[in-house]
């Protein structure tokens, strides 16, 4: 650890990144995925505990073990390792029964989706998603395609399917019905959409890439642009001009443009 320190303290003084400058966030290692939303940041770790930042120390969410954690308007729901998805409510995480999915996002306006290990999509409406506060049952919406991961924010959603295929969408919140899928040029294994629509992907050699040009008029955007940096990354979020930034070493970072 003391060589992490060390690497941390150097990143805090010479990192610059294409307009981006990036600093040691607080630590909790080794991380393995972070969620941003609505000015909350949470993650978990390599050993499936779940955190959320407080001021500048990581503070234990619930007593459920979850292998990946989201934010956002309707609130802040997991998955198990066991594919259980669950919801925090009440100080601590609760399951939600209906449906079982390996990654979940709740970055939408107020609905949920995810995708399942068959890399099946799936919706739950904004009015279910954010009424649920007690443990019960679920009827989720199916979406067409096959998706490996899938996020959305307030312009559109995204999509990353097992060969590295990059799709758009526009969800409706209340009927979970979608406009049809884009195919978007450009490789990646994860993509994360921030609240306000920002898009960020992630390719297999852990290259961080921006995807500019988006407006209410193009959602889809026009291009993509890079974000040099000097480790590969295999996780990424971003809320309120913060890109959140976990390494594959499992370090965690906080770039500000």
């Amino acid at each position: 650890m003391k060589a992490v320190a060390t690497f941390l303290v150097v990143l805090d003084i010479f990192s610059a990144c294409h307009g981006w400058t990036c600093k040691a966030a607080p630590q909790q290692f080794p991380a393995a995925q972070v969620d941003a939303g609505l000015g909350e940041v949470v993650l978990t770790d390599n050993n499936s505990n779940v955190f959320s930042l407080s001021g500048s120390s990581w503070v234990e969410l619930g007593s459920v073990a979850l292998k990946h954690v989201s934010v956002g308007p309707a609130g802040i729901w997991g998955v198990s390792s066991s594919n259980t998805v669950y919801k925090f409510v009440a100080g601590d995480f609760i399951p939600v029964h209906g449906l079982d999915l390996k990654q979940v996002d709740a970055g939408g306006d107020a609905q949920i989706v995810g995708v399942n290990t068959a890399d099946t999509i799936h919706c739950l409406k904004s009015k279910v998603a954010s009424s649920y506060e007690e443990v019960g049952t679920v009827s989720w919406n199916e979406l067409p395609g096959s998706l490996m991961y899938f996020s959305c924010g307030s312009i559109g959603c995204w999509g990353v399917n097992m060969n590295f295929q990059i799709y758009f969408t526009k969800v409706t919140p209340s009927t979970c019905d979608i406009s049809g899928w884009k195919n978007i040029p450009g490789a990646a294994s994860m993509v994360e959409v921030g609240t306000d629509g920002s898009v960020f992907v992630v390719n297999s050699n852990g290259n961080i890439y921006q995807r500019t040009g988006i407006s209410d008029s193009i959602p889809e955007g026009t291009d993509w642009a890079q974000i040099p940096f000097c480790l590969p990354i295999k996780h990424v979020s971003y809320d309120l001009g913060h890109l959140w930034l976990v390494t594959k070493d499992g370090l965690i970072l906080q770039c500000d443009q």
